[in-house]
């Protein structure tokens, strides 16, 4: 009987897959031209040291202070992340370079469509091990890369933790310039880490949603 190690899987593949870059652990910096803090929350030498009367004002203090804003390459800041953040992250939103071609200043939107599979598999990774257990993460992308991406992240996060593609509507008109059909709406891919201990914050019923259904009969279903 084989071995299962032997035995073939499903999966993408593309040229350069089997390479991988070799990322050495690394540290972020603070920038103080870039940084930003409000004034009543800011104490020195000259300054009265901040009375925080209340465990509100000292969330409030904490969570002022905990918002970053990196600059650079996000490869290098994923792996700079790790190190602190490593399966602590609940909820990840990515917007990721489409691939369509589209001219942009900071990104190259038109990439060999392998070298864009390994730039986007290198940092789903990285995303998946600094995803909590409940954690979730979701990437808009559009028809060009979507069923591409839909597999790799199979790959990546397992087929099983898949929940749901939603489409949403980036138009309202139609394209008279179209060649055959024009397309008005993208996708988000949601992945949960874990989707056994996945629980989103849906919205409430309200009255008005439940004033469109009658129920005649008093059926207590």
């Amino acid at each position: 009987m084989a071995n299962s190690r032997d035995r073939q899987k499903l999966e993408l593949t593309w040229i350069g897959k089997e390479n991988r870059l070799k990322l050495e652990p690394s540290i972020l910096l603070e920038d103080g031209d870039k940084s930003y803090r409000r004034p009543e929350f800011i104490s020195g030498p000259n300054q009265k040291p901040i009375s925080a009367e209340s465990e509100m004002l000292k969330q409030v203090q904490r969570d002022i202070f905990n918002n970053r804003r990196i600059f650079g390459d996000n490869l290098l800041a994923l792996k700079a992340l790790e190190q602190e953040f490593a399966g602590k992250v609940k909820c990840i939103f990515i917007d990721p370079p489409y691939n369509t071609g589209s001219a942009f200043t900071h990104y190259d939107d038109g990439l060999e469509h392998s070298i864009w599979l390994s730039l986007m598999r290198d940092r789903l990774e990285l995303l998946r091990d600094l995803l909590s257990d409940n954690g979730s993460i979701w990437i808009t992308i559009d028809d060009n890369e979507a069923y591409y991406l839909k597999v790799l992240c199979d790959e990546v996060f397992g087929r099983n933790n898949f929940v749901t593609s939603i489409c949403w509507q980036k138009i309202h008109s139609l394209k008279n310039d179209a060649r055959v059909i024009s397309a008005n709406h993208d996708f988000i891919l949601l992945y949960a880490k874990n989707i056994s201990f996945l629980k989103l914050n849906l919205l409430a019923r309200t009255k008005e949603m439940d004033s469109r259904y009658k129920n005649p009969d008093r059926d207590p279903r």
